[in-house]
């Protein structure tokens, strides 16, 4: 036991004094004597014992409750068993990505984790609360018990590394608590990487009752017909026992396809025809697990055909013109001696094809293309230099041709798996007609490739820039040099390169994707384009380019919908934001990744764990619920014992 203020102890020695007044109270018997006085001498002899006891028993009684009451002064305790930890700050760590939408037995895994947190925080206690998006510092359950009553699902997914790296930025000289609570789903070791060992983490892992779930990954159009556009759209199931569901498609909100639909596998796609007209509207499906996912944005702009311009040979270019039809594609060719520069500022596409030179100035033009958000494919000349070759390529990317070899080459393998061949391919082909070509350049690429020789290097690679993408074979494909003219992967591969990064004629971007969005529109002096709907409004990042205008959106809108493009409140064009889809999943994840850490059953359980290690237990009530019962004792044996 051990006492806050121990100099209280020292009055204890003015337990003397009642002791000392009790011995002068005793009194000396004046012997009077009488004539048959037997009888009186008896009762005076048992008067005088029962006066005695009556005093040492108040001695008593006074001495314990004096003692008790200078005990009590001095506030005893004993100490907790974690007191080191006392001064810990807080800090609660509580997850709010559309996963925590799930149902446990008690409602929303959020909802019921608000709820939780308003019940059993203390008041007096000060913490700070971190969500994926938000940060409130030093504050109290009274001052934020209205924010956390209107929390909202987060389309930014719980990232934990990046809430723990805002907590140990945050300068403090104290220990921490960290109470992380989450439905874990995505955290992986990496992410645990940030908890500092020296203080103390506690994980609340609300579990869902119901983990079936059917998300729509994505829509794309598939074919393209005269009066039809033939759409895809794309299904994951996760989970056991998935009852089939309804999958509509609206268009303003009204309704033009439905279809009912099983879910046998993880992933399937429905193909649907849709008018050929400007679309602007949603697929959604009905389930019974998260919502977040059960609608997908997209639109349709009126058909625009995609401009390309081939520079080089026209003998050489011929078969560019079968793939790059009317119907979809503006296709022309220009030779290096008569090219119009000022044209190329207006194509959404420029092919080089076996050029011996680059000019510099077509390489300055051909930089700026690229940055402005197009395609460039480049086919390399064998009469050209390898020094000339990787001067220009440089100005997109880490690639570097090597030496001119001699050496026929079969093309053996598709990367199904690049974004050049994604949804064009219904199955991994691995028996196809080889094509080749009897010399090539080698090269140094980091970047992977899209088509690929037996020898496992790279045929077709494809550098990403910020806004663009080049396109780089790795050797001539004339009919002198290669069969790859004669190829069915021929088309394919240049009609996705054509169309690379332009959303194949839908708008439905993910929110938190940084990728860039160019609209055609010419603004005025200092005027900006705006994003609108019924709901929100926002200016994107935007930067003027000729004719274009590159936006970021970043982290907005914060809300999934449809969205129209304002010039100075004049439409311009039609926009969509999805949710990304990283949350669908709520299989449980690996349990071993937190074993190492303390868990917890409920917020409550942690509070009350923290209350118990860390407080002292005080005694010094129980003092003065002695001191006072010995005053009771007091008063009782003055008044009851005669």
């Amino acid at each position: 036991m051990q006492f806050k203020h121990p100099e209280i102890l020292y009055f204890l020695f003015l337990l003397i004094v009642p002791v000392l007044v009790h011995l002068f109270q005793f009194r000396r018997f004046k012997k009077e004597y009488f004539t048959n006085v037997q009888f009186l001498q008896s009762i005076s002899i048992q008067t005088r014992k029962s006066s005695q006891l009556k005093k040492w028993l108040l001695l008593c009684t006074r001495l314990l409750l004096l003692t008790f009451i200078i005990l009590a002064f001095a506030q005893p305790f004993f100490k907790a068993k974690d007191s080191k930890n006392s001064l810990n700050e807080m800090y609660i760590i509580l997850d709010n990505s559309f996963s925590m939408q799930a149902k446990g037995k008690q409602g929303e895994l959020l909802k019921r984790a608000v709820q939780e947190l308003l019940e059993n925080t203390p008041e007096n206690t000060n913490f700070s609360l971190l969500t994926n998006t938000e940060s409130y510092w030093n504050t109290d359950i009274k001052s934020i018990r209205n924010t956390l009553q209107n929390l909202k699902y987060s389309a930014v997914p719980f990232e934990l590394n990046h809430l723990l790296s805002k907590i140990n930025a945050h300068q403090t000289n104290a220990k921490k608590d960290v109470i992380i609570i989450t439905d874990a789903i995505g955290i992986n070791q990496k992410q645990l990487q940030n908890i500092d060992k020296n203080n103390s983490s506690y994980f609340i892992i609300p579990k869902a009752e119901q983990k079936n779930n059917i998300s729509i990954d994505s829509v794309f159009i598939n074919e393209t017909t005269n009066d039809f556009y033939d759409v895809n759209v794309k299904l994951s199931g996760f989970g056991t026992d998935i009852k089939p569901v309804s999958v509509a498609i609206y268009n303003q909100n009204k309704l033009i396809a439905k279809t009912v639909s099983n879910i046998e596998t993880s992933k399937k796609t429905l193909q649907f025809s849709i008018p050929k007209q400007e679309f602007h509207g949603y697929v959604t499906i009905s389930d019974n697990g998260l919502t977040y996912d059960n609608n997908y944005y997209f639109s349709i702009a009126k058909e625009k055909k995609t401009t390309v311009i081939s520079i080089g040979e026209a003998t050489k270019n011929q078969f560019l013109s079968r793939i790059y039809t009317n119907d979809e594609f503006i296709y022309t060719n220009s030779e290096i001696a008569s090219l119009d520069y000022n044209s190329l500022e207006k194509q959404d596409v420029i092919i080089l094809n076996e050029l011996d030179e680059i000019p510099q100035a077509l390489q300055i033009t051909l930089k700026s293309f690229v940055q402005k958000g197009g395609n460039l494919i480049v086919i390399p000349s064998a009469k050209s230099t390898i020094t000339a070759l990787n001067t220009f390529l440089g100005n997109f990317g880490n690639i570097q041709f090597k030496s001119l070899e001699n050496v026929e080459k079969l093309i053996t393998k598709i990367n199904f798996d690049h974004p050049l061949f994604s949804g064009v391919f219904e199955n991994k082909i691995s028996n196809f007609q080889y094509p080749s070509t009897k010399t090539s350049f080698a090269i140094a690429n980091a970047n992977p490739a899209a088509l690929i020789y037996d020898d496992q290097t790279a045929f077709l690679s494809i550098l990403q820039t910020q806004n663009g993408a080049v396109a780089v074979f790795s050797a001539p494909i004339n009919n002198q040099n290669s069969n790859f003219q004669q190829s069915p992967l021929i088309v394919p591969t240049f009609y996705k390169m054509a169309l690379f990064n332009k959303n194949n004629g839908i708008n439905a971007l993910i929110i938190g994707n940084q990728n860039p969005f160019f609209v055609e529109a010419s603004l005025a002096k200092d005027a900006i384009l705006e994003v609108k709907n019924s709901i929100e409004q926002f200016i994107p990042i935007q930067q003027i380019m000729n004719s274009k205008v590159k936006m970021t959106f970043n982290d907005l809108p914060l809300e999934a919908g449809n969205f129209e493009i304002l010039n100075q409140k004049k439409w311009v064009e039609n926009i969509s934001f999805n949710y990304n889809r990283t949350e669908s999943n709520l299989n449980s994840p690996d349990k071993t990744i937190l074993s190492d850490y303390n868990t917890a059953e409920s917020i409550e359980s942690v509070f009350h764990s923290l209350q118990t290690n860390r407080m002292d237990n005080q005694l010094w009530k129980w003092f003065v619920i002695f001191a006072l019962l010995f005053l009771v004792c007091e008063m009782a044996i003055i008044k009851f014992l005669k």
